[in-house]
Order: structure tokens, then sequence, then C-alpha cells
């Protein structure tokens, strides 16, 4: 891809960004933050862990922004007796009686990781490389994983029976953890009107994966201050309960605190969110628009904070 300067990048993503939203939203009505989270996370490098009841269309969210993105899509539904095997890929002898290695389902673009605390830790562990290394380690070999990578897993909030809650080492390795509510009433009568019609509506692929990881690039290079810098990395420390920049909620409330990985991706966060809405530097407003996200599945509340009923993202309210 060639542009006379950084600049003009920078529109032409915007304008990839406002393209892929207006495809996505052929299909998903009234998840318009969502689709914000998700593609900034995607432009960022991130993963992203989508938590919502059923049937609130998370499985057809990503199937469509796997079309509107033009890349390789795989879907694993993850279950109980899921082994590390079924996704990373098998050996088998061939005809010659050779050891030759099938490629599993992890080897695409975009992964759907389908109720991913269904299945047991050492199922769960098997993505961990993916997502942080971006390989895979098989019958003692290395394989690269083609790029871009991006996981998106969904976990269901409420049946919590005979699931494996994610350890927060992997937690960690997710970019977003996005909550989906249920939809207004205005959305919900438009969805229903159309999906129990006749109407059809395909989203067009708008972005190719050399595309993608041109403005993953080109993100990495925007210029951010120092004042930006420094209210990220210290949203991370107040967080951190008793250790001097502390914020007086995190000291009352929390157990644990966000490690250095949420200070990261509050200023690679802030620095998509700006670049997607037409600015060419991160401001603070960016990174409170990411810092939600970013922080609720990496801070763990006391049992004050259990028996006072407070949540998460009340504290992190207060924190901002």
């Amino acid at each position: 891809m060639e542009f006379k300067n950084d600049v003009a990048a920078l529109d032409a993503l915007r304008e990839k960004f406002e393209a892929l939203k207006n495809e996505i939203k052929k299909v998903i009505y009234g998840q318009d933050e969502v689709i914000d989270q998700v593609l900034v996370s995607l432009f960022s490098r991130g993963h992203v862990l989508l938590i919502g009841v059923p049937g609130l269309a998370k499985t057809l969210l990503v199937t469509t922004i796997a079309k509107t993105l033009g890349l390789k899509y795989n879907r694993i539904q993850f279950t109980p007796d899921l082994m590390p095997s079924d996704i990373i890929g098998t050996e088998i002898l061939d005809n010659e009686r050779n050891f030759k290695f099938i490629k599993g389902p992890l080897f695409a673009n975009i992964i759907l990781a389908d109720e991913i605390n269904r299945t047991p830790p050492k199922t769960q562990s098997a993505l961990l490389e993916a997502m942080q290394e971006r390989s895979v380690t098989a019958a003692g070999e290395h394989f690269d994983l083609d790029k871009p990578f991006f996981v998106l897993a969904t976990q269901n909030p409420i049946e919590q029976e005979g699931t494996y809650p994610l350890p927060e080492a992997q937690l960690d390795r997710f970019m977003f953890s996005v909550w989906l509510d249920y939809p207004k009433l205005e959305d919900e009568l438009t969805i229903v009107r159309n999906t129990t019609s006749t109407y059809t509506n395909e989203p067009k692929t708008v972005i190719s994966g050399d595309e993608i990881k041109f403005f993953q690039d080109l993100i990495r290079k925007v210029p951010v201050n120092d004042n930006v810098l420094q209210y990220a990395v210290t949203l991370a420390a107040k967080t951190r309960p008793g250790n001097g920049h502390s914020a007086e909620v995190s000291n009352q409330y929390l157990k644990w605190g966000a490690g250095p990985r949420a200070s990261q991706y509050l200023v690679l966060g802030a620095k998509t969110n700006a670049a997607l809405h037409g600015k060419y530097s991160p401001d603070i407003e960016d990174v409170k628009a990411v810092a939600p996200s970013i922080l609720r599945h990496r801070i763990i509340k006391n049992y004050k904070a259990e028996a006072e009923n407070k949540s998460i993202d009340d504290i992190i309210d207060q924190l901002l």
C-alpha cells in the first residue's frame, strides 16, 4: 500500500473503519459500541473476550466481521471433552508410513473460540501460546501462525455449572473484555422484523489481510504525548492496592490490580481509538474510552466489595 505520508494513511484507515462498520451494521443492529471495540482491538493486534447471555448474536457478530475482513475464519466450539490436539492439529501416518502433521482449526486468521470456559485448562492453555506468541508447538515442531491472527472468545456468564473459569494469566492475554447487553426495544423490533422475513443483507468484503497488517503497523507509529502516556500508566498503577500510587477505592475494594500489560494496552488502544476517529494523536479521552474494557477483567475485587455489592464497573468509574 502506497500513501504519500502517514497522515494520508491514517485518513485511509478512518475511511476503511467507517466502511467496515457500515457493512457489519447491515447484519448486526444496535451493538455499535461492541463493533467499535472489536475493531479497535483488531487494529491494535489484540484479542477480545465477548461476555453475554445466549442469543445476543455473539457468534453472528464474529462471523459477520470475518466476512467483511476477507480473512480465513474458523470456529471452534469448546466442549468438556475437547483435547489440545483437536485445536492445534495431530500427527498421522500417511501411505508411505511417514508421520505427517495435519493442521487443526487454530491455523486461520480469525478464530472464534465459542464458550471458551466450557473446556478444561489443558485445552484452554493450548490456545494461550497461540494468542501470545502467534505460534504453535506440536509434534516437537514450531509452526508460525498466519498474520493477522485474531482470537474472539465468547463466554456465557449465567450458567456456571460444569465450566472452567479462565485463569487470570489467560484473561490477561485478552486486550478487551466486552459485555454484550440485551438490545434496546427499537433495535429488537428491527432484528425480529428482519430475521423473521425473507430479508437478507450480505456484508461485502472491505479490507484484505495485507491492508490490516499495514494499518496495524501504522498504528504503532502514531505519536503519543507524554501527558497521555503518564495518564495511562498512572491509571493502571492506581488499581494496585497498597503500592503508594493506588487510589482510595482500590485500597478499599480490590484484592489485585492490573499488571503492566494493561498500561501497554491502554496506550495502544488509545492510539487506535484516536486513529479510527480521525485524530492523529491520542488524548486522555481516548484512554478513558478504552479503559473499562481493558481493566474489567484485570482487577479482582476483595471480600468487602462483594459484601457491599460493588460491581467492577462501579470501581472503574470511580478510578476514571
